[in-house]
């Protein structure tokens, strides 16, 4: 899937919203300015969430109350050692009602469970982004192969 602007990639975040059950665990991937940050406020958005959203990069986790239940957003960026998962409490999220939103899930591929659905981003020179959407579960498998198709 290519995608053109950030206008557009908000609007993949809202579709991927509308798919995704609770409990789900979404895992973003692509160098820094690829886009991930603006597919979570899109998907956000589409939550009912109205106030800033920005990558929380320092606090790790940026926990958010939404029309469809928690959403976790969280940036492993900053993360030196896999162990710093279970330091921070993140397992905590990963309880089968929050969503969580993983950004940078490289950094801690052991402290983490498998993703229902992962999204690589890809920036490309004309500043579009390439995307790679792949149900990793069987949970998602059917509604998430929607999202790929515009």
């Amino acid at each position: 899937m290519l995608i053109r602007s950030a206008r557009a990639m908000e609007s993949l975040g809202r579709r991927v919203a509308a798919m995704t059950a609770p409990g789900a665990v979404v895992f973003l991937q692509g160098e820094l300015g690829a886009g991930k940050t603006t597919l979570v406020r899109g998907f956000l958005r589409a939550c009912g969430v109205t106030s800033a959203v920005k990558s929380p990069t320092y606090t790790l986790v940026e926990p958010y109350a939404t029309a469809i239940g928690p959403v976790a957003h969280i940036d492993l960026y900053r993360l030196k050692d896999p162990q710093e998962v279970e330091f921070a409490g993140l397992r905590d999220y990963f309880n089968g009602a929050t969503i969580c939103l993983i950004e940078w899930p490289e950094r801690s591929p052991a402290g983490l469970p498998t993703p229902d659905l992962r999204i690589k981003i890809e920036k490309q020179k004309d500043n579009r982004r390439l995307l790679v959407i792949t149900a990793e579960t069987t949970s998602g498998a059917k509604s998430y192969q929607e999202i790929t198709t515009e």
